[in-house]
């Protein structure tokens, strides 16, 4: 199935040679007006939000970059794609460029904030686990359906407070009555188009757990691929990754937001302002505060299972102006002249 291609540096704004820094930045500048918690229209900033992380959540990551760039330049945003023969997604499984192959079967998700795109080359496919086999009735043989994974992205404001998201899986499985005939163009087959394989769409509702961690997998029962011969059906499996922050990094379960100073507010101390999944809390900057310090905030991080939460840890950087006016200039004159402070030794 053709899908469309994504131009993740054109969503970003940025160069095919930017840097590291250069990414984060342009995230950083294009989330922060997009974050569906400030925006007007909370729709379109959703839709744009996922845009900007999934670009970020790719060209952030050096190996998915690689293998992003791998597919050349010459792509145009919006042109029809197929992944090419033996393209090898980020966690190593070859991709069949949309036909099912060796038994395999094809499946994109929606509303788990990916694209198609992504989950073309950076989803995972079904995975087929040891299950019953035996002789239905029919003395055909009952087989568990695979199960199936894919990439849910979570906000870290639905980790906090949990979310009820609604998810559809579509499913494209050889079809019965022509096998594929129709796309070597022997018939036109009315149950698939000719095209070798029928899809079939269903939607279910995921509960988000408040608490849940990077990484997990949340499991819905028997909503894989259906079993054969009478067989039960697979599990869907889906794998929680949370969403970039244009304020917040995440370690563990304490959340670190950095805080720019000015010098005289670091000598000082001063009463500052900061964001958090909640609301701004004020904190107190001692005086003498040092470049790279970090304050923390308790109770504002990540959440637990049991309802507890991690820390919010603000972390300091002084930075000075690049550019003084004549005044300014005699007044960090005098400064150095009268100040006492050796700053080595």
């Amino acid at each position: 199935m053709a899908i469309k291609f994504r131009d993740y540096y054109e969503v970003l704004g940025v160069a095919r040679t930017a840097t590291a820094d250069d990414i984060r930045k342009a995230f950083r500048k294009l989330a922060r007006l997009y974050h569906p918690d400030v925006a007007k229209d909370k729709k379109v900033a959703e839709e744009k939000f996922k845009e900007i992380n999934e670009a970020y959540e790719v060209l952030s990551d050096a190996d998915k970059r690689k293998k992003y760039d791998q597919l050349g330049a010459n792509w145009k945003q919006g042109a029809e794609f197929r992944p090419p023969p033996g393209f090898q997604g980020a966690r190593g499984q070859p991709f069949s460029g949309g036909r099912p192959q060796n038994g395999d079967f094809e499946f994109q998700f929606g509303g788990t904030g990916f694209s198609d795109f992504f989950e073309s080359l950076f989803g995972a496919r079904a995975n087929r686990r040891p299950g019953f086999q035996g002789f239905a009735d029919d003395d055909s043989v009952a087989e568990r359906g695979r199960d199936v994974e894919g990439d849910i992205m979570v906000t870290l404001e639905e980790a906090v407070q949990g979310a009820l998201r609604s998810i559809s899986v579509q499913h494209g499985v050889p079809c019965d009555h022509c096998h594929g005939s129709g796309a070597r163009g022997q018939h036109v087959c009315n149950a698939c188009g000719g095209s070798g394989q029928v899809t079939t769409a269903k939607t279910y509702q995921v509960r988000i757990p408040a608490g849940v961690s990077d990484g997990q997998k949340l499991r819905i029962a028997g909503r894989g691929e259906v079993g054969q011969g009478g067989g039960s059906a697979g599990d869907l499996f889906l794998r929680v990754k949370f969403a970039r922050h244009p304020e917040f990094e995440v370690e563990d379960l304490n959340l670190v937001h950095e805080m720019d100073l000015a010098p005289w507010e670091a000598v000082l101390g001063t009463q500052l302002s900061v964001p958090t999944l909640d609301t701004p809390v004020n904190i107190k900057i001692p005086a003498g505060t040092q470049s790279g310090q970090r304050l923390r905030v308790r109770g504002r991080g990540l959440a637990r299972r049991d309802g507890t939460r991690g820390d919010l840890l603000v972390a300091v950087r002084v930075v000075v102006p690049t550019k003084v006016s004549d005044k300014e200039r005699a007044h960090w004159e005098q400064l150095a002249h009268d100040s006492r402070f050796k700053p080595r030794g």
